[in-house]
């Protein structure tokens, strides 16, 4: 499992329908029959519901929103957004905001505000609590975890229920990140002072949950009985702390695990068939990709970029390294849950890879290598195509990706040399473009923009290779312009093709968000037939949207 920095939203165009989150309308405070249950859990609500997003160790009680570390619901489970976008489906979810509107040539956004929100100690929710959550990270940008301030130049409220958002040049994609920012309470955080220093042990916020208890080892999430869009269906949820893959695996295998986001080898041996009501879903999310550095006189090489590409066994990488969980990936880097924006025109060699290697050494041939007296291709100049591959140590799909692609690309004369790195050294050498070739994800968000700005547009954070084209760059920022579903197809279309032909990156399988649930406490888990939320337990803050859509099994 490879999370990204930056998770994406769908756009704000008129063409997408927003759906309210389930359970809407039904007094928080009382069982259908209008009577509260001795025990306070009304009768539409289930048993405890125990979750996990990975092994994680030791807890250290950290509910603060603006924490890249926060402790796992401090966002959509206390905390919460205005509008909440699925990266596999079409919904818009409305939380805070109810209606979001753009005028002035898609420069300025108003929002309508949900006038029955409120927090969990009994205020009132306001577009002056919106106003000062965006004042206060401009006031202090290390708060600023999406870097919104680079994009807005102003946030005014108008009257109780309206926020305005003035942008300083139209981006109508980046406005999901301003959307997904979730909200705090002025008359709390305005006497924090630097809010990156403050742990928030007893959270306020507008969600479905109050931090119950806390604990190195545990700690658990009570419902919310005032929550304003209504009865929230699960009681409690317990998060409980695991070591390891191994510890985690065991929980979920066992069946003291009801949801969980882990990758676990022979998932069907190992979960599936251990009992009916285990169930999951990996729907892809991102593209996982070979990155050549494009500045290394060899990578910049388009033909060794295509030899390469040729030589990969990616049916062999899809079963072997990663279980048979992830897809193989395509070269116009259309993720299978976004085929609409598949360029129709697009010719079929550009919609899938052809494993081939005796076609790339006759590519690296009439680009004039030669092989030398070690069968390894040597360059017109003389420089060997012998490559440094960069991945994490401990990513173990990765890992054995790596050996892979090295056993494969040697049987057509490139040699591999695999270097493994902890995340912090691998990360370094990405970002100062300190290695050759590297495992890398894109990022991930509900239509192509994201993922093909993320990866290619010139000097963007992720654009790791050093990839700059005018034409991919014209098309990204027409595209962040508009909110014309044609015009932003047709400059997808451009896009999908340049990756294709050129392989700036070489796409290998898709990414994928891992879902595990149990089916004996609920029922209503999104899935292949009914993907109406992003799944995986720590795409946050979509668990509040799966909770919200639960509903308890009859015992």
């Amino acid at each position: 499992m490879h999370r990204h920095v930056k998770t994406g939203f769908i756009l704000g165009a008129a063409a997408m329908m927003a759906i309210s989150v389930a359970g809407c309308g039904t007094n928080a405070n009382s069982s259908p029959s209008g009577k509260s249950t001795a025990s306070g859990v009304t009768a539409t609500q289930g048993q405890p519901l125990v979750m996990s997003t990975g092994p994680k160790g030791n807890f250290t009680e950290n509910f603060n929103p603006f924490s890249a570390s926060a402790d796992d619901g401090t966002s959509g489970f206390i905390y919460e957004p205005l509008f909440y976008y699925n990266e596999v489906g079409p919904q818009v979810y409305p939380i805070l905001g109810t209606t979001k509107t753009w005028s002035n040539d898609n420069t300025t956004l108003t929002v309508q505000l949900n006038a029955k929100a409120k927090w969990t100690d009994g205020k009132a929710f306001t577009a002056q609590d919106v106003v000062f959550t965006f004042d206060l990270l401009k006031k202090f940008p290390a708060a600023d975890l999406n870097g919104v301030w680079q994009k807005l130049s102003s946030v005014k409220a108008q009257g109780k229920h309206t926020v305005v958002f003035q942008f300083k040049s139209e981006d109508v994609p980046f406005a999901m990140y301003v959307l997904q920012q979730v909200i705090v309470p002025q008359h709390i955080w305005s006497s924090v002072g630097d809010p990156t220093k403050f742990s928030n042990p007893k959270p306020i916020g507008t969600g479905p949950f109050t931090l119950e208890r806390f604990s190195s080892q545990e700690y658990v999430y009570k419902a919310n009985p005032n929550y304003y869009k209504g009865t929230v269906p699960v009681p409690e949820v317990d998060i409980p702390a695991y070591g390891d893959n191994n510890s985690n695996n065991m929980a979920l295998s066992e069946g003291t695990l009801d949801w969980d986001g882990a990758i676990m080898q022979n998932i069907q041996k190992n979960y599936v068939d251990k009992s009916s009501s285990n169930h999951y879903w990996f729907p892809p999310d991102a593209i996982v990709s070979l990155v050549p550095n494009l500045k290394d006189p060899l990578l910049s090489n388009a033909a060794v970029r295509q030899a390469i590409s040729l030589a990969i066994n990616r049916e062999d990488i899809q079963n072997k390294g990663e279980y048979g969980l992830y897809k193989v990936a395509q070269p116009d880097g259309i993720l299978p849950t976004m085929s609409s924006w598949v360029d129709p025109n697009l010719p079929q060699k550009d919609k899938a890879f052809t494993y081939n290697p005796s076609a790339a050494e006759q590519v690296l041939e009439r680009a004039g290598f030669k092989k030398n007296s070690s069968g390894i291709f040597v360059s017109p100049s003389g420089k060997p195509l012998s490559l440094t591959l960069l991945v994490v140590s401990g990513w173990t799909d990765w890992v054995e990706d790596a050996s892979l692609l090295s056993q494969e690309l040697k049987q057509v004369g490139i040699e591999l040399n695999v270097q493994q790195e902890q995340y912090g050294a691998y990360m370094a050498q990405l970002q100062s473009h300190k290695f050759q070739l590297a495992m890398s994800t894109s990022n991930s968000g509900p239509n192509p923009y994201y993922i093909f700005q993320s990866l290619l547009y010139t000097n963007q954070a992720y654009n790791y290779e050093q990839f700059s084209d005018p034409t991919v760059d014209a098309a990204l920022t027409d595209f962040s312009k508009t909110t014309d579903a044609t015009k932003q197809k047709q400059d997808i279309y451009t896009v999908e093709k340049v990756l294709a032909e050129q392989l700036p990156v070489i796409p290998v399988v898709y990414g994928i968000q891992g879902d595990e649930y149990r089916d004996n406490k609920y029922t209503g888990w999104p899935d292949a037939n009914n993907p109406y939320v992003t799944p995986a337990p720590w795409a946050w803050p979509a668990p509040e949207i799966v909770i919200m859509h639960l509903k308890p099994v009859s015992k």
